[in-house]
Order: C-alpha cells, then sequence, then structure tokens
C-alpha cells in the first residue's frame, strides 16, 4: 500500500461507512473483552443488542462529529469527538482497521478530532479505555494526552486521559480535513 494517503472527512453517525467502523470497532473490543476475561468471544446477540444501543447519534451535530478515515479510498477508520461542557470535548470512536494499520491512521485521526473540538469552541479534550487496550494508550501519550484521575464512572473505563488544546501551531486543515 505504498503511496497511499489518508483522507479524513466528516460523515454522519449512521451512514454505511460509520456503520460497518462502528461494527468492526465494537466487535474487537468486546471480543477483546470478553476473551481476557471469560476465554469466550461476545455472544452474537448480545454484540448485536450492544452495537444497537449505541448509535452514536451523540456525535450529530452540532454538539459532535464523526469522522470516518478513507485510505486508498476505502473506509478503514474512524474518530468522534462530543461536546461535554463549553470547554470540554470527549474524544471516543478511535478506530483503525486491521489492514491499515501502522499507516498512521490513528494519528490522523486524533489530530482531525481534536481539530473539530477546537472548531466546537472546546479548549480541552478528554477520553477513557481500558487495560487491555495497549495500543490506544500507547498511541494517546505519543500525542501529548496526559493520564489522569477518573472523569467517569464506566464500568469499563480503567485509564482516563486529557490534552489541553492550546493556542499554539495549529495543524492544517487541508491536511486532515477535505
Amino acid at each position: 500500500m505504498a503511496g497511499m494517503t489518508w483522507t479524513i472527512t466528516p460523515e454522519p453517525y449512521d451512514s454505511p461507512a460509520a456503520a460497518e467502523l462502528w461494527r468492526a470497532y465494537y466487535t474487537e473490543v468486546s471480543d477483546r473483552w470478553y476473551l481476557l476475561h471469560e476465554g469466550r468471544r461476545t455472544d452474537p446477540e448480545e454484540l448485536e443488542r450492544e452495537i444497537a444501543a449505541h448509535s452514536g447519534s451523540d456525535l450529530a451535530p452540532p454538539g459532535g462529529r464523526l469522522l470516518v478515515g478513507r485510505y486508498a479510498d476505502r473506509p478503514c477508520g474512524s474518530a468522534g469527538i462530543r461536546l461535554l461542557d463549553a470547554d470540554t470535548a470527549e474524544l471516543t470512536r478511535v478506530f483503525v482497521l486491521p489492514r491499515a494499520r501502522g499507516t498512521n491512521g490513528g494519528a490522523l485521526l486524533v489530530a482531525a478530532a481534536e481539530l473539530h473540538a477546537r472548531m466546537l469552541g472546546a479548549r480541552r479534550v478528554i477520553l477513557d479505555t481500558r487495560d487491555d487496550l495497549v495500543e490506544a494508550r500507547a498511541l494517546y501519550a505519543r500525542l501529548g494526552y496526559t493520564e489522569t484521575g477518573p472523569h467517569n464512572t464506566d464500568p469499563y473505563a480503567e485509564h482516563w486521559f486529557r490534552k489541553e488544546l492550546g493556542t499554539g501551531a495549529e495543524p492544517d486543515a487541508a491536511d486532515l480535513v477535505s
């Protein structure tokens, strides 16, 4: 896939590409949890219930955005941002399909989500993740996120991060979002 590039754009949370990526994301993180804690994959009925229950409508404008990343012109990643209050946005659903991992997609998706958080007026971004999602924790640390104390009571959250969005050099929007 040499020479391939990422294109990241806002997309409706219920578009076909967004739905496909949400299913892949939820299946992977749910299966990882069940395999680690119970030695099995997610029950298919439970998987369908949970995917349907978390539609992503909180990522719709005006207070949120879902970004879909295309690599080699195929939907390969996503990141969501939603305002929690006037100054704070939450980063969620950061995911890159296995076939596109190692192409810097995760970092580009997070940078695009930060840009959209700024456009929504946020001054900081927070997020949570789990122990077993070591790749995600490493990515957030590499991108300047600092681990903090809990900011929610999500039963699956084990690590909480925060990043101030500062007013320094901003990424060029043309490099992130078309």
